[in-house]
Formats: structure tokens, sequence, C-alpha cells
């Protein structure tokens, strides 16, 4: 089998697609997740449950029905994702043969905002210290980050994604900056630009090509951590307003696109 070949987001172009629509109204959509090339979690806050949604189609083929609000939504494996429940609750749901069903929950002692997975634990930000933490899939704290410091770099971390290599970015929307930690959460870079205004949806196309929402400049920003730079990809002309999450389809190179307290999602394909 022969290896992908990473896209360039620099040289490629994104075509805009058609909207897809989620059916039933009052969907509120806080985050996706790729499952596979046609089909797309969903975390619905209107509706409080998490959607398997066909792209193709555009119609829910399964959904879970939760205890309290969605938020932020990953993939721990290929057949399981992990779900912010409410503030406390980690939902994990398995996804087999196009069907969602519950599976264990962990209750976390501090408020949970950002949540994403790596090395086969979850990381969390909270919006207070110590921020940062790594929590195994049974919920024992294995990292976090060094409460004496008072660090600077947070005040509302918030939306997260892994590299394939492993590392984390953190979009805060307090600071306006992304913020780069490894597996132990060191800090090893924050970024900034005047085109990042409130930024909020983060998702990682390759190790040095990071897509981040950039919510009240309407845009989607392309961050390369190589040479510290961000550039607009995505703005108002190509429909793109108040941006809130997204996500990154590897097989389809299809970017998704949900604004804030809607229930559409944009495509974009990469030609």
């Amino acid at each position: 089998m022969s290896t992908p070949v990473s896209p360039d987001l620099t040289q490629a172009g994104l075509k805009r697609q058609p909207d897809i629509q989620l059916p039933g109204g009052m969907c509120y959509i806080r985050d996706l997740a790729v499952v596979s090339p046609d089909m797309l979690l969903v975390s619905n806050w209107g509706k409080q449950c998490v959607q398997l949604l066909d792209c193709l189609k555009g119609n829910v083929v399964s959904k879970v029905q939760l205890q309290d609000r969605p938020w932020r939504i990953c993939l721990t494996d290929r057949n399981t994702a992990a779900v912010r429940v409410g503030y406390t609750k980690i939902q994990m749901i398995k996804v087999k043969n196009n069907t969602l069903t519950k599976d264990r929950g962990l209750t976390v002692s501090d408020a949970v905002y950002g949540l994403t997975s790596s090395r086969n634990s979850l990381v969390v930000s909270y919006r207070s210290q110590p921020w940062l933490a790594v929590i195994s899939m049974d919920g024992k704290v294995l990292h976090q980050l060094d409460k004496s410091r008072k660090s600077q770099h947070f005040t509302l971390p918030d939306f997260m994604c892994t590299t394939p290599g492993g590392s984390v970015f953190i979009s805060d929307n307090g600071t306006h900056t992304i913020t780069k930690v490894d597996a132990q959460l060191n800090i090893i870079q924050t970024f900034t630009s005047p085109l990042l205004q409130d930024p909020c949806g983060i998702t990682a196309v390759t190790e040095d090509q990071i897509l981040v929402c950039s919510n009240s400049n309407h845009s989607i920003l392309l961050l390369q951590p190589s040479t510290n730079t961000m550039s607009t990809l995505l703005g108002k002309d190509d429909g793109i307003e108040y941006p809130y999450s997204l996500t990154y389809c590897t097989d389809q190179k299809k970017v998704y696109v949900a604004p804030f307290c809607t229930d559409t999602i944009k495509v974009y394909q990469m030609s």
C-alpha cells in the first residue's frame, strides 16, 4: 500500500462544495470529528446528543442521547470517541458498523473545556490552574501543567488538537494565541498574529500545517510552526462567517467548518 502524499495547503487551492445542513432544526454544532472518509461525528449542543453524519447523503445515520449538553469531541482510536458532556464528565462512545453506542464515562475534578487524545491518553484543558492535564483512559492524572508556575500562556484555553507526531496545540480565546506543548505538557512555542482574533476550533493537517478558526476575523488561518507564520486560507468571500469548529479529512482532502450556533457545515475540497 502506498503512503498518502502529505498535502501542501500553501500550494493547493480549496474549492467550496455544497453545504451540509443538519436535519431537524435547533442543531447547534459545538465540534466535529472525522471517523471515516464520508462520516462525521457531530457534537450537537442543541439536540443534546452526538450524531453520526453521512456527508454524501447529508443524513444522520446514528445518534446517542446524552445526560447533558455535549461540547468538545475527539477520537481516541478508530472505533472510539471521547466527548465532553457538561463540564466535569467525559463520555466515551463506540463507533461500529455506522452505529453509535455509549461506553464508559469519566468524571474529572474540575471544569473541562478543551479535549484531545494523544498516545492512548486524553489531554484536557481547564479555565483555571493547572490549565492542562494528561489523564489516562480510566481517569488517572498522568501529567499536568505545573501549578507553581505563574504561566501567562493561558486564560481561556479551549479547543485542542494533536498532530501526527504527538504535539498538542491549544487555542486560547482570552490571550488570542495558539500554544504548542509536548506529550508531557512542556510549553514549546506560542504563536500570535494580527490575523488571529478570538481563536476557536483547531485541527492538524500535517505536523507543520495547523488550521485555526479566527472567529471574529471570519477566517480560517493556516499556522506553520516551522516558520512561525499565519496566513488566511479561507475568508468571508469563501463563505466563512464566525467559524467555530473545524476538522480535516485526510482521505478526501476536505475541510469541514461549522460556524457558531448554526446547523450548517461548510465543506471545502483541496484541489
